[in-house]
């Protein structure tokens, strides 16, 4: 691979000369600006505003425009001459937890090769250390004009660098978050999770760009005067979610069907087992039979605890009656032998009673 910059990493006082490498490449389809009434070709044409005249790129520098619009010059040499330590080195700052590096800093990814023998052993000698601090190096290096911040790791056995953004151009994501007050329920993240879990994980080198290879096809469907037939829209993209469970469960089955598993949504796997429907037409005479037994027998049992205390004052009053009435009867069979006119009068409402 070529290299597109030459130095050395400033490691303490142990300098290490290494080339930068990049270390991805870009794969898009581009594309050429056309006339449309002729198909000619639109070229950008880099025109001297004095003289109207076309340059070349060896006749083209640099300049920085000040602030009344006056240009000055600024020299490859200027910027190789400043005084920085970082011109041509790539300077170690810190080693520090790769979590603590937030990945909104990252920028491009480079790999460092080590420039010549001599540079192999203290190369290896950093990226061992690296490997058994589990931390990467947080350095600075100057790279196209500007100092840049740079975080180094271990790839495979290669020492990789990326490149870093400054804290203070990293924006705030203040008024981005919804302002909207919204209440998410315990199911919703149960379904949630769910779906995040039928997902998985995936394996990263199975991951293809869709889009270039349509517009691959395009090209060459045109190429052979073949005319492509529109993709059928995707029904479950787009549109407003209206019940957030149901789009859930859908997408938990959808992901579980891709897989080949059983469709078996999460919200159907927590509820707790149905249990079959029984008829209770049977069940309501004998349970009707046993309600009236158990009513009886309790019936019993309070009447039983009821009459039990009232049982002695009953006999008392039974004993009493019975010595009244039988004093009354010794009394009338003394007058009725006495007097037989008052035996006929007092038969008479004896034979009423009886009757």
């Amino acid at each position: 691979m070529r290299s597109i910059w030459n130095g050395a990493i400033s490691f303490g006082l142990v300098s290490i000369p290494i080339k930068l490498v990049n270390a991805t490449e870009n794969h898009s389809v581009s594309f050429r600006q056309i006339h449309l009434a002729d198909g000619g070709r639109i070229r950008y044409r880099k025109v001297c505003e004095i003289d109207e005249q076309e340059v070349t790129a060896a006749d083209i520098g640099k300049a920085y425009e000040d602030a009344d619009g006056s240009m000055i010059p600024i020299t490859d040499e200027d910027l190789s001459s400043l005084p920085l330590p970082t011109a041509k080195t790539i300077e170690i700052v810190a080693f520090v937890p790769a979590a603590s590096i937030d990945p909104l800093q990252m920028d491009a990814a480079y790999y460092l090769s080590a420039n010549g023998v001599p540079a192999a052993k203290p190369y290896t000698l950093l990226r061992e250390a690296l490997k058994r601090s589990q931390k990467v190096a947080v350095a600075k290096y100057a790279l196209r004009g500007r100092e840049r911040l740079g975080m180094l790791r271990v790839v495979d056995d290669v020492i990789a660098m990326h490149g870093l953004l400054w804290p203070d151009e990293i924006r705030s994501p203040e008024g981005v978050a919804p302002e909207t007050e919204v209440t998410v329920r315990d199911a919703e993240l149960d379904l949630a999770d769910a779906l995040m879990a039928t997902l998985g994980e995936v394996d990263m080198d199975s991951l293809h760009d869709d889009y270039r290879k349509a517009v691959e096809e395009l090209i060459a469907a045109k190429a052979d005067g073949r005319t492509l037939e529109p993709a059928e829209a995707d029904a479950a993209g787009g549109g407003t979610v209206i019940d957030l469970i149901a789009a859930l469960e859908n997408s938990v089955r959808a992901a579980k069907e891709a897989r080949g598993e059983e469709t078996e949504t999460a919200g159907e796997s927590a509820k707790a087992p149905v249990a079959k429907v029984t008829s209770l037409t049977g069940r309501k005479k004998s349970g009707g039979t046993g309600a009236k037994k158990k009513a009886t027998a309790s019936t019993k049992k309070t009447a039983a605890k009821t009459s039990t205390p009232s049982r002695a004052p009953a006999k008392k009053t039974a004993a009493r009656s019975t010595a009244k009435s039988s004093a009354k009867t010794t009394a009338k069979k003394t007058t009725a032998k006495s007097d037989p006119k008052s035996t006929t009068k007092k038969a008479a409402p004896r034979k009423r009673a009886s009757a």
